[in-house]
């Protein structure tokens, strides 16, 4: 065995580990500072929950990339990115767990984050095409990666759903970049994957734990790197990616055009998303978060490998992948909330 799988090996057990202790740890630390979500309008637990769990695996995450590129070359744009921006991501998520920041002002910290990613990457993918504007390609971009951290935000409402996400989302891409044979991007979304399973122990059904913005605007903007960079290198194409991500883009995309269209003030919070509903009516989060993951195991993983096996037809597998949750959404989405 080399020494780079063992080194590997090596990360993913210590990365795993410590953040169990960590996360440990910081939920007795949240409960006594009383860094607390407590029930109101838009929630959907009963109880004060200790929240900000995230910057636990984030910070492990960020850290172990950082010591592992000291023993591995690795292209500085994507260290940059991962972990410069990724610190930002979480720390200032922590910071809106802890005190609550100015929305105005969470809006700005994104579009820095996200043009931090278009910088690092030289104006991404976009700025390849000839008829597209390069100032057009930066700005759609960086609209693109808002999107995307407010959208994992967004999935964030019941226990364990925005985690096992992230292990699915991950974990797939890790497997269609092996089979591709970037085995560097392959086992650094694997220790993502990784590190949410370790978290996910304490926010799985019913939660001890929410990772709050410190967690889901820091996967946000990770999976936002990844797509960013895979995409360049024309190793998991755009449409790949729609592909994993089909429950989350189709729930949240359709959830927000549906407000727009029927809620005067469609940016205010609330639970109206269908997954939410459905949690509240079935009076479990275990059983919605079950059903999602059962429907990206069973349906969205073989989209995926086809799209691959088939990038001619990847449009295809990515109708199929929204069409369900779209469906889905309409029906249970907005139309039943009441809020």
């Amino acid at each position: 065995m080399s020494n780079f799988v063992l080194i590997w090996l090596f990360s993913l057990s210590v990365s795993f580990i410590i953040t169990i202790f960590g996360t440990f740890c910081y939920r007795s630390f949240a409960n006594r500072k009383e860094i607390l979500a407590n029930p109101n309008f838009r929630t959907l637990h009963e109880q004060p929950v200790p929240r900000g769990g995230g910057v636990v695996f984030s910070l492990v995450f960020v850290f172990a990339i950082f010591f592992l590129q000291l023993l591995n070359d690795t292209d500085t744009d994507l260290i940059l990115s991962l972990c410069l921006g990724g610190g930002i991501a979480t720390l200032s998520g922590f910071i809106d767990d802890v005190m609550e920041i100015d929305a105005i002002l969470k809006l700005i910290i994104q579009i820095f984050l996200a043009g931090w990613i278009v910088f690092c990457f030289d104006g991404g993918p976009l700025t390849c095409i000839g008829w597209i504007p390069d100032w057009f390609a930066w700005m759609l971009t960086c609209f693109l990666l808002i999107w995307l951290i407010n959208l994992y935000n967004f999935m964030d409402g019941i226990d364990g759903m925005a985690a096992s996400g992230a292990v699915f989302i991950a974990g797939v891409i890790s497997v269609l970049l092996f089979i591709k044979g970037d085995a560097d991007m392959a086992f650094m979304l694997l220790l993502l994957s990784v590190i949410c399973i370790g978290f996910l122990v304490f926010n799985w059904p019913p939660a001890s734990l929410f990772m709050g913005d410190s967690g889901s605007v820091f996967l946000g903007y990770c999976f936002g790197v990844f797509i960013m960079k895979t995409v360049m290198e024309d190793n998991v194409s755009f449409w790949t990616w729609l592909v994993v991500f089909g429950y989350f883009v189709g729930d949240t995309t359709t959830t927000t055009l549906m407000r727009i269209v029927f809620v005067k003030k469609w940016y205010g919070a609330h639970r109206s998303h269908a997954y939410q509903n459905c949690a509240r009516i079935f009076g479990s989060h275990k059983k919605v978060t079950k059903m999602v993951v059962a429907y990206q195991l069973v349906w969205l993983f073989p989209l995926a490998i086809w799209s691959i096996c088939q990038p001619d037809l990847a449009p295809v597998a990515v109708v199929l992948a929204l069409t369900p949750t779209v469906l889905w959404t309409l029906r249970n989405g907005p139309a039943l909330s009441s809020s």
